[in-house]
């Protein structure tokens, strides 16, 4: 909103980062009518959003700087509105002259009615300007704003005022906390002074665009946008993004946010059976959900089970209540898995060759780039997605791998949640710029900076449960996704914890691919994680591009890991073997011991998934034949070559 002599300007608002342009749709509001603060001025249409744009000032309509149908650029001056300060006559087609004094207006007689709306305008000059001088001593009103968090966001719910009416504040410090369905924002204040008025309590839902506070500037201070981004030119500019789609009210007949009219729409609810639960009855997303759930609204909620005495409910809001919502949805996706374990060695040693060069790259790094390059280059099946639109089912392929990356984050409560913010295109990605993407993501989750657009349009998604000791996992598949992939912890096989060094075992890890059935198959679910776990083993030039694109040279291939027997007897540490009826006798104990591996080793492993004790054998102890940890050193390795 920029203002200029006693006028205000409308402009295009901000619809997300990929909205750039929109198309005029209808000007509810034309040259010369009256129109209060927050009343609708005209629709935009974008190819995302459909948006009405609020009036920032009450006031008069001057100048209309766009016909119907015309496409305007984010940003652009739709209308100028007359305020409360020197208006600005206005002539037959809507252009907007300089703005009228008081001594050009002239005397205006209170028993003598103007017959005109131009005469209107112009009466109202001397008191205008009267006004505007007093506003002008007590310093500029500033409005805080509801910003926007997203092309997918419409409205969201006040959590905390960091400040209280009265109380002083500088520009750019938190003044309010807003929770939307994606994410949570921390508002800075548009300019420094006083908190002078506070228009939305907490646990209100506020919509985009939406006036929750007002300020008293201090004098000489440059308010910013609250909400918007605007050039230079068009500071304090305000706007409103009602909503996707949504109908009028004076269709509809029923007050309800944005969110809950195309919530009722999916769930084919009738908005005038449900009670609203807001002020003034408004109807919110809860309402509906309950009214779905078979409530009538008003908070109320499906049949539950008795809580015990002492128990305490908190309401789940924010990203919580999106978790939630999203596990519902998950349930009508038909899923099935497919497992693969595979081994970890080159893996390993790679990413231990990057840490010596000073690159930190981390497992989960390396596996997430090798699934986005064969999602892209090869099994693009594995991004696809399900959609029924007409009622009739789709397979939607966007033509790039948009990678989700599960993040677990730390409220500022204390409690924990799930974020899944994407990599939009990643396997067209080098491994820098890919890397570069992934480490913002994450920061910006644990910061909780993450905006909407950044949570949306993943198409296949990767969670790391490994990374607290789960050796696999089938996680639920978000309604938009073809795939998602699961790591399971890396270790020894089950069985060889404490034997897999000494005996030259290698590390293992088990990858899961949940994929939706009605559109990928299990045979393509198998050959994804086999081909990417030709990626991690070396194949395809996945280590030459990586250490490429990171300037690191490439090192020695990786070696098999050896037995600790041969490692001792190959180092000049160790003493030469035994010779004579010594060493015969501890030849032929540990032949005898091998034998009785093969036959009952089984009986030793852990095999039982609810944690039961192995049955055990007591002629699995190599030392009751006389085989000490020492002795066993010091026979040499290739006299077993042969078993």
């Amino acid at each position: 909103m920029a203002v200029t002599q006693g006028t205000v300007q409308v402009v295009m608002p901000a619809m997300g980062d990929s909205v750039t342009e929109g198309t005029v749709l209808e000007w509810r509001k034309n040259v010369g009518d009256q129109v209060d603060v927050d009343e609708t001025i005209v629709e935009i249409s974008t190819d995302k959003v459909d948006a009405e744009v609020p009036s920032p000032k009450a006031g008069t309509v001057i100048k209309v700087n766009f016909a119907e149908g015309d496409t305007v650029a984010v940003g652009a001056v739709l209308a100028e509105i007359a305020t409360d300060g020197a208006t600005p006559s206005v002539d037959g087609d809507g252009a907007s002259e300089e703005p009228t004094t008081a001594a050009s207006a002239g005397p205006v007689s209170a028993e003598s009615p103007p017959a005109t709306k131009e005469e209107a305008l112009a009466a109202a000059a001397t008191e205008a300007e009267h006004a505007g001088a007093a506003e002008s001593a007590a310093g500029e009103v500033v409005e805080i704003v509801t910003p926007t968090g997203g092309e997918s966001v419409t409205e969201g719910t006040i959590l905390e005022w960091s400040v209280k009416v009265g109380d002083a504040v500088k520009q750019g410090d938190t003044v309010v906390e807003i929770s939307t369905d994606k994410v949570d924002m921390e508002l800075p204040a548009p300019a420094s002074g006083t908190l002078t008025e506070i228009l939305a309590e907490d646990g209100e839902t506020v919509t985009v665009g939406q006036v929750i506070g007002r300020m008293s500037a201090t004098a000489g201070a440059a308010p910013t946008p609250s909400g918007v981004s605007s050039s230079p030119g068009e500071r304090g500019q305000k706007t409103s993004i009602i909503g996707e789609n949504r109908p009028r009210l004076e269709e509809v007949g029923v007050d309800a946010s944005p969110v809950a009219r195309r919530i009722a729409a999916q769930e084919g609810i009738d908005l005038a059976g449900v009670q609203g639960s807001a002020r003034s009855g408004r109807i919110t997303k809860a309402d509906v959900l309950a009214a779905a759930a078979g409530g009538n609204g008003a908070g109320a909620q499906a049949p539950a089970a008795p809580a015990a005495a002492g128990a305490e409910s908190t309401l789940l809001k924010g990203s919580a209540a999106a978790l939630a919502r999203y596990m519902d949805q998950s349930r009508s996706v038909p899923t099935a898995t497919s497992f693969r374990t595979i081994t970890v060695t080159a893996l390993e040693q790679r990413r231990a060759q990057l840490k010596e060069a000073g690159h930190r790259v981390s497992f989960t790094h390396l596996i997430a780039y090798a699934i986005a390059l064969v999602a892209t280059e090869d099994m693009p099946v594995m991004a696809h997605h399900f959609a029924e639109l007409e009622g009739k089912p789709h397979r939607i392929d966007d033509h790039a791998c948009n990678l989700g990356l599960a993040v677990d984050v730390e409220r500022k409560d204390g409690g924990r949640t799930l974020m899944v913010p994407v990599i939009a295109d990643a396997g067209r990605l080098s491994f820098t710029e890919f890397l570069d993407a992934y480490n913002a993501l994450v920061e910006k989750a644990r910061t909780n900076t993450l905006t909407a657009d950044d949570l949306s349009g993943g198409n296949v998604s990767l969670t790391n449960p490994g990374g607290l000791g789960t050796v696999a996992s089938v996680p639920r598949l978000m309604s938009g996704q073809g795939t998602i992939v699961a790591t399971g912890s890396i270790g020894y096989p089950v069985g060889l914890e404490r034997i897999g060094a000494s005996i030259g075992a290698e590390k293992v890890m088990t990858m899961t691919s949940t994929y939706d059935h009605r559109i990928i198959q299990g045979a393509e679910s198998g050959r994804f994680l086999a081909l990417i776990e030709a990626h991690l083993q070396g194949e395809h030039s996945f280590y030459e591009d990586v250490f490429a694109a990171l300037g690191v040279d490439l090192g020695a291939p990786p070696a098999l890991p050896a037995p600790a027997a041969a490692a001792a007897a190959a180092s000049p540490s160790v003493s030469a073997p035994v010779g004579g009826e010594e060493m015969l006798q501890a030849v032929q104990a540990a032949t005898t011991f091998v034998g009785r591996v093969r036959s009952h080793g089984h009986l030793a492993a852990r095999l039982d998934p609810l944690g039961s004790e192995p049955e055990g054998d007591p002629g699995l102890d190599p030392e009751a034949l006389g085989l000490t940890p020492e002795l066993q050193a010091r026979i040499p390795a290739k006299i077993f070559q042969m078993y």
